[in-house]
């Protein structure tokens, strides 16, 4: 077939399928040209169980009391919704395209991922905030500005792109009353000539992050949880971070020693248990050895003694109850707890859980719905994404010059936020086909965001007995060599000489600025073995 015909058939023909080229803004960090998406053909609204089509044309959708606005800049197309009156869940773009057979297709996650990322020739499955199209000639990237205040999901099927943009509150529809929600920033991209679908990716979360908020160094060091599983005392952190300190050779870049579960007394962050004792102590000490004190918390997660109004109210209440972000009292008490660890002498703050303690679900069960149905927060008068981001900011302005690590955490909101995020789900130091499934894959999915949006976490090598070493030993390669930070959890028994000189080796490379790494067989396996590391070809075997 000529592929001209090909082409035409197919829909791929850049003047269909996108509307401008346009100069992106300096903030993009890069003077290539832009594509920006065309109008949609239709716009529609979920009412009454069902879609709902608005009327009108371009930039201007209306049904009711319900305007969508839509305004083509430099950089995006910005999507503004005015509802007064109306409870409003969710709306969508579609734009009439018919993809090319064969094609592939590509998408993110909405927090971690799970080991459930791909490339799929089947086009049907939601792909939250951007997706990518490659027929192997092409590729093409559809996607919104991080920061945006919707969950935000694209979907392909024949004959169509959509685009939707949910704006509950909580499980149930927005209230905006009569203010206008700037909803979303809508940005698209195509590749260079011979350019391969990982540098379009790269290219494409910089234009979709114009500000990322990277670590002034690269980030490295330890974690104790992938062998002592929340069974920690403050004996324990300092003779490992004693015995790590040993191997880190960079004195102008000190490795981190992260302190996870286990510290705080029960359900209270703010006083640390008989383990540990004074936290001010852990941390001076944890600076004397030689590393860079950090610590894990759970910021949502409520006391027992907090009264029921201040709460999420979400079905029945289990034995774990939530602080609800949309009280002003609640923020106030997780903005204090943050800078309590900030006066404790710590450098790092690592908070978990945000996204299931919000709404009850982790991301791998978010495939037909951020939450289940029928609650709100208090304030019903802001989205989910609103919401989360307000928290967010909080943790921020609290953490003050302190890095740190989302973990749970909505990855397009947490861009541009913190320093680093957790990118996929546990890896373990039990179980090494968890470690393949979490960890590599989200590795090869998720690199293309690696100083783009954050710096990316993909997890720690549990390093145990119970994890056979020549596997570990290639996980801690991939890490070290990937230019993504390292963070070891060294069971003792398990880190002999070998392990030992091998732990240097990594963490001098850990230490200073590298190529981020490429997988170059990840269009076909979805746990890659072949990578581009520093300028060279390097294949793992991950299998057993």
């Amino acid at each position: 077939m000529q592929r001209r015909h090909f082409l035409r058939l197919t829909g791929f023909s850049a003047t269909a399928l996108l509307f401008q080229r346009s100069p992106i803004l300096a903030e993009t960090r890069t003077d290539e040209p832009a594509w920006g998406l065309q109008f949609p053909s239709s716009v529609s609204v979920w009412r009454e169980g069902r879609w709902q089509p608005l009327s009108g044309h371009n930039d201007h959708w209306s049904l009711d009391r319900l305007d969508v606005n839509l305004r083509q800049g430099d950089d995006a197309m910005k999507v503004r919704v005015h509802a007064p009156g109306i409870s409003l869940q969710q709306i969508r773009l579609t734009w009439k395209k018919v993809f090319p057979a064969g094609a592939s297709y590509a998408g993110d996650a909405w927090e971690r991922s799970y080991g459930d990322l791909s490339w799929r020739t089947t086009p049907d499955a939601r792909a939250p905030w951007y997706m990518l199209v490659s027929d192997g000639q092409k590729t093409h990237a559809f996607g919104v500005r991080t920061g945006a205040r919707s969950f935000c999901f694209w979907q392909a099927a024949p004959g169509e792109l959509s685009l939707v943009l949910d704006l509950s509150s909580g499980g149930m529809g927005v209230e905006l009353g009569d203010r206008v929600l700037d909803a979303a920033h809508l940005v698209a991209m195509q590749s260079h000539p011979g350019e391969n679908p990982f540098h379009t990716e790269e290219r494409f979360c910089k234009l979709m992050c114009g500000s990322p908020r990277l670590p002034a160094k690269p980030v490295y060091g330890i974690n104790d949880w992938y062998f002592a599983y929340g069974k920690n005392s403050k004996e324990l952190i300092l003779s490992t971070t004693a015995a790590m300190a040993e191997l880190a050779t960079d004195t102008d870049n000190r490795p981190f020693s992260v302190i996870d579960d286990g510290w705080e007394d029960g359900s209270v962050f703010t006083r640390s248990n008989s383990k540990f004792g004074d936290m001010t102590n852990v941390a001076a000490e944890v600076k004397r050895l030689g590393m860079r004190p950090g610590l894990w918390t759970r910021p949502l997660l409520a006391n027992a003694g907090d009264p029921p109004a201040r709460l999420i109210a979400r079905g029945k209440a289990g034995a774990e109850r939530y602080l609800d972000p949309t009280q002003p009292e609640n923020l106030r008490r997780i903005a204090h707890t943050i800078r309590l660890y900030r006066d404790w002498g710590f450098q790092m703050v690592k908070h978990d859980y945000s996204t299931w303690d919000l709404f009850g679900r982790w991301g791998s069960q978010m495939s037909d719905g951020i939450t289940m149905e029928g609650w709100s927060f208090s304030d019903r008068s802001k989205t989910n994404a609103e919401i989360i981001s307000r928290l967010y900011s909080t943790i921020r302005e609290a953490a003050g010059d302190m890095y740190l690590i989302g973990c749970n955490t909505v990855s397009h909101l947490s861009a541009g936020v913190f320093e680093l995020n957790r990118i996929g789900d546990d890896t373990s130091g039990r179980e090494w086909d968890r470690v393949v499934k979490m960890g590599v894959n989200t590795m090869g999915f998720r690199l293309p965001q690696h100083n783009t949006f954050y710096a990316v976490d993909g997890d720690c090598v549990g390093l145990t007995t119970q994890i056979p070493w020549r596997l570990n030993r290639q996980w801690m390669q991939l890490l070290a060599e990937s230019g993504a930070p390292l963070f070891i959890s060294a069971q003792p028994e398990a880190t002999g000489p070998e392990q030992k000189e091998y732990i240097r080796k990594c963490f001098t490379m850990a230490a200073k600025r590298q190529p981020t790494g490429e997988p170059l067989d990840w269009m076909t396996n979805s746990h890659p073995e072949k990578w581009r590391l520093n300028g060279r070809t390097v294949s793992f075997e991950w299998k057993i």
